[in-house]
């Protein structure tokens, strides 16, 4: 017996609000960046530059006792953070069970590394005075310059799979199908960005990869509704383009929804299972899986009644992209 979360034929009509669902969208769109640009994000050590480091101690200590000595050190803006997975690594090993282990973030101040290590020496100086049997595990710095590198290099690497995917559909599909996918990523990757803003959850390296990781997948789900829609095209040339639209995704909503359900359980366990560090971005991975599938149906193939299509594939249309073609 086999597990069916959507029946093998179904007949819904996507498309009946889809000026209300449009609506929806672009209030969501519009509201990410109005956040983004308001409040931007709560970028990480990786974009702000700063000082990392991961302390161990014999006993428990109270994470406020933790931000009550770091006030009173004045090296700046800190954050402290309680590890929580129990099969976390460090470069030496595996750590103890009963561990008692913290995530100290140092900001970076001013453009001088010299003042930078000042600061980090102040805080295990203040750390072992104040606390018996403090080990450091682990330390890692970002200099000011490196991190506004990466600022650019994370930018330029989304807008760079966008246009990938831009000039990829638009050679295999028609310009209008690939302004939708593009339009669905942009809807995609905007939102994600938005939540995080509105979250106020930290933005790091390992969320410019969640980000480029949706990209992948958002696309994935879209060429699959937009091959059909391109096969239903050639079959039915006299059906209005609205029901052809309504066809398509209903005949690629099971291998859709499946496929997006599957994905989750998988990421809700790291999520779950695999402590801080890779929580944010299984968050996102999660976020974007569900943002994605949405956008598949009704961001994509909506786009495509605004844009109009080809109904005739037997013939060539040279002003629709196939002009790459052979």
């Amino acid at each position: 017996m086999r597990l069916k979360l959507v029946p093998a034929k179904t007949a819904i009509d996507f498309f009946s609000k889809i000026k209300f669902i449009f609506l929806i969208s672009s209030f969501f769109v519009f509201s990410s960046l109005v956040l983004f640009f308001v409040f931007g994000l709560n970028y990480g050590i990786d974009f702000r530059g700063g000082t990392m480091l991961m302390v161990q101690s014999k006993k428990e200590v109270p994470i406020s006792e933790y931000r009550e000595l770091l006030r009173l050190v004045d090296v700046g803006d800190t954050s402290v953070t309680e590890i929580s997975d129990p099969g976390a690594k460090i470069s030496n090993g595996m750590l103890d069970k009963n561990r008692n282990i913290v995530l100290i973030r140092i900001e970076q101040v001013g453009d001088e590394d010299a003042i930078q290590n000042d600061n980090i020496i102040k805080v295990k100086n203040a750390l072992s005075e104040n606390f018996k049997n403090i080990k450091f595990l682990q330390t890692e710095s970002v200099g000011a310059k490196v991190s506004k590198e990466l600022i650019q290099k994370g930018v330029i690497s989304v807008l760079l799979a966008v246009s990938a995917v831009l000039f990829y559909i638009w050679i295999r599909f028609e310009w209008q199908f690939a302004l939708g996918a593009v339009f669905a990523l942009i809807h995609d990757v905007v939102i994600t960005i938005g939540i995080f803003s509105f979250l106020g959850l930290e933005f790091n390296l390992s969320i410019i990869a969640a980000l480029l990781t949706i990209v992948g997948y958002s696309l994935n789900d879209t060429v699959i509704v937009f091959d059909r829609i391109r096969e239903n095209l050639k079959r039915f040339r006299r059906k209005p383009l609205l029901e052809l639209l309504n066809l398509s995704v209903n005949e690629t909503l099971s291998r859709t929804v499946m496929t997006s359900v599957t994905t989750i359980l998988a990421l809700a366990s790291l999520y779950i299972l695999g402590g801080d560090v890779i929580r944010g971005f299984t968050f996102a991975m999660i976020w974007g899986v569900l943002i994605g599938t949405f956008s598949s149906i009704f961001v994509a193939s909506a786009s495509l009644l605004a844009l109009g299509v080809k109904r005739d594939w037997s013939k060539p249309d040279t002003e629709a992209g196939t002009q790459f073609k052979s």
